[in-house]
């Protein structure tokens, strides 16, 4: 039960942070605790593709260390591994909900546009929601709800309002 506290504070956290590198930091951490959580439930999917986000978003946070070319490399690797992890601990439907969000998510961490990072919250928060559902983990569902609202919460106020308020003040002029 502690893992899944730590996640899901870890999960609210990670969201309300304005820069990449902390963020994915913290989202690294969320990723450890979810991982074990998991692997308490059974949810197998889940936990090693926990794992999988751990090494994803460490490797991100650095992203300036890589060559373009290998980080790309590095997408592809991950959103592969995802996609065979789903097909290797296969539990019916319900294993497409995680591997569905960790894919969008990957793809959203790998771009350094906090932006995505921020919008990857909202499908993260719906596809890991309906996972956590399905293993009756109240807490994790809960963390999920939260993050689905707080990314929204935050695209709204970093980038729809601001570009709103600038597009009223132009068409005042």
């Amino acid at each position: 039960m502690i893992f899944s506290v730590l996640a899901f504070a870890a999960l609210v956290i990670s969201v309300c942070i304005k820069e990449r590198k902390k963020s994915l930091f913290v989202q690294s951490l969320d990723c450890i605790f979810e991982a074990l959580y998991n692997f308490y439930i059974y949810a197998y999917t889940g936990a090693v593709l926990s794992l999988i986000n751990f090494v994803r978003s460490f490797l991100f946070i650095n992203k300036e260390d890589f060559s373009k070319k290998f980080y790309r490399g590095l997408l592809m690797l991950f959103e592969g591994v995802i996609i065979v992890n789903c097909i290797m601990t296969w539990s019916g439907p319900i294993s497409l909900l995680p591997t569905i969000g960790s894919v969008i998510r990957t793809y959203c961490l790998w771009q350094t546009d906090m932006r995505l990072v921020r919008f990857s919250g909202i499908t993260t928060g719906v596809f890991y929601g309906a996972y956590y559902l399905y293993y009756q983990s109240p807490l994790l569902v809960i963390g999920e709800v939260v993050l689905m609202f707080a990314g929204m919460y935050a695209v709204w106020k970093n980038d729809i309002k601001d570009k709103v308020s600038h597009r009223h003040l132009q068409e005042q002029n």
